[in-house]
Formats: C-alpha cells, sequence, structure tokens
C-alpha cells in the first residue's frame, strides 16, 4: 500500500469521525418500534401471543411500557422533561385506545371483505399504519423528538403506508388496501373519513421556505377518495360528505357533498384474427 493512499486512508477516517460528532444520541429504531409493537399488543390482545391474567397485571404491564419509554427518552438527545412528557402520554392514552376502537369499526363496517375485528387488528396494514400513526402523533404532541418520525418511518416500511406524525386525523379513520398512500404534515383530516390505496394528501410546493406553513389539504368529515386521487394544497379543502373519484388530480376546493370524477379517455382495437 503506498504512502499516498494511505494518507488518503486517514483523511477519510478523520472525515467519518469528525462527521459523528455532530449526530444526536437516538436509540435504534428496532428498539423504539419494539416499544410501540408491544404497546399496542397489551391493548390490542389480538395481535398479541399472551395475554395479562389480571387487572394488577394490565396495571403492572403499562407501568413497564411507560417506564421503558422513560428509558428510550432518556437515551434520545434533546428530550427533556423525560418523566413528565413520558407521564402525560400515559394518562392520555385511554383518549388513544377510543379513538383506535372507531378506526377498527370504521374498517370493519367499511370494507365489504373485513369479517372481524381479529381479522382487521391482526391483519389489516391500514389499522397497523394507524396505530403507529396514532401513538406517533401523541409522542409529537408532546414535543419529543425523532421518536414519532421513526415510529411512522417504521410503519410505512411495513405497510406502505406514509402518514406523518404532524397531521392530524379524526374519528373513524379507515384505510382501504393503503399501498401507496401518503398524506403530509399539515394535513386537516375529519372524522368518518374513507381513503383507498395511492391516495396523496400533499403539498403543491416543496419549496423549504414553506415548512412552517400549512403545505397539505384539509379533508372535511364524511369524506370518500378512491385509489390514486391526488390531492394538493394547503388551501385545498374537500368539503363534507364528498366523493372523490379513482385518479382525480385536485389542486382547489370543492363544497360539501360534491362528487368529482375523472373521465378517461379508453381506446379498445380488438386484434384480429387470422386463419
Amino acid at each position: 500500500m503506498g504512502k499516498d493512499h494511505v494518507n488518503m486512508d486517514k483523511q477519510f477516517y478523520q472525515q467519518i469521525f469528525e462527521s459523528q460528532k455532530g449526530v444526536p444520541a437516538v436509540p435504534p429504531n428496532h428498539v423504539i418500534a419494539a416499544w410501540a409493537d408491544a404497546l399496542i399488543c397489551l391493548l390490542f390482545p389480538e395481535r398479541a401471543d399472551c395475554f395479562p391474567i389480571s387487572i394488577d397485571e394490565v396495571h403492572h404491564k403499562l407501568e413497564l411500557r411507560e417506564k421503558e419509554l422513560k428509558a428510550i427518552m432518556e437515551l434520545t438527545d434533546t428530550c427533556e422533561q423525560v418523566s413528565k412528557k413520558a407521564g402525560s402520554f400515559f394518562r392520555r392514552l385511554p383518549e388513544l385506545y377510543r379513538l383506535l376502537n372507531t378506526d377498527i369499526e370504521a374498517i370493519l363496517s367499511g370494507d365489504p371483505a373485513a369479517k372481524t375485528r381479529f381479522e382487521v387488528i391482526r391483519a389489516y396494514p391500514g389499522f397497523f399504519a394507524i396505530a403507529y400513526y396514532r401513538i406517533a402523533h401523541g409522542l409529537l404532541s408532546l414535543q419529543i423528538p425523532h421518536l414519532p418520525r421513526i415510529l411512522t418511518e417504521h410503519a410505512h416500511g411495513i405497510t406502505g403506508i406514509d402518514i406523518h406524525p404532524g397531521a392530524t386525523i379524526g374519528a373513524y379513520f379507515c384505510i382501504d388496501h393503503g399501498s401507496g398512500t401518503v398524506i403530509g404534515e399539515s394535513t386537516l383530516i375529519g372524522a368518518h373519513v374513507k381513503i383507498y390505496q395511492g391516495v396523496t394528501l400533499g403539498a403543491l410546493s416543496v419549496d423549504k421556505s414553506l415548512m412552517d406553513r400549512k403545505r397539505h389539504p384539509t379533508v372535511e368529515d364524511g369524506v370518500v377518495i378512491y385509489s390514486n386521487a391526488t390531492i394538493l394544497g394547503g388551501d385545498t379543502v374537500i368539503g363534507s360528505n364528498s366523493i372523490v373519484g379513482g385518479n382525480v388530480w385536485l389542486t382547489r376546493s370543492i363544497p360539501p357533498n360534491s362528487k368529482v370524477y375523472h373521465r378517461p379517455s379508453i381506446d379498445l382495437v380488438e386484434q384480429e384474427i387470422l386463419e
């Protein structure tokens, strides 16, 4: 190995070493995801392989999940008021549980293929992604750094459903199929909303100067958005009880009770049969 090559290696090693100095300490993603999964399994034993045998054991396991969250936060740079914020999250857990049960009900009633509550909880990617989102949103509302985005990206990697933890989503939320669905950071979604796979609720511009503005649409109560529809813009409002058809592209608001459809032009050329 030549002298120049050795010097180059040392410069590269120094560059790597220097780059590590400013990186915040955060526990591994799989540790954070394992905590969330254990919490979901406790709330919904349909996902678990063992069940509490008493109320006292439920209490004990919830206390354990709170201690685990504190430990994760203590190992995360810029986390402040760890005990106070972890305690606040678990005091809000009954409301989170209530919301998730409304989501289960919405998926069960909104998908003819869903036969049982067990099936929705155990097998449906929409419920998995929503559950992780609601936990992440709860953490973000307490200004807990890093963990919320790690959790929603974990769910994104498993389900293909990308929900930013900053989005605000009401009760009875149903995602049917869901692969390729994107819900941006400042999206506002009301109650009893149902969306299908490939839906994008995004921004008209990704200019960094707009990061503190509302960039994503508002979807009011009772809206249904079919597959591959794209709705963009912070000023765009989808009025309550509207239906947005598949493949629609919207960058402006529509009033309540609207129906918006995409009309493709399809030409069918039948192949001539040669004898």
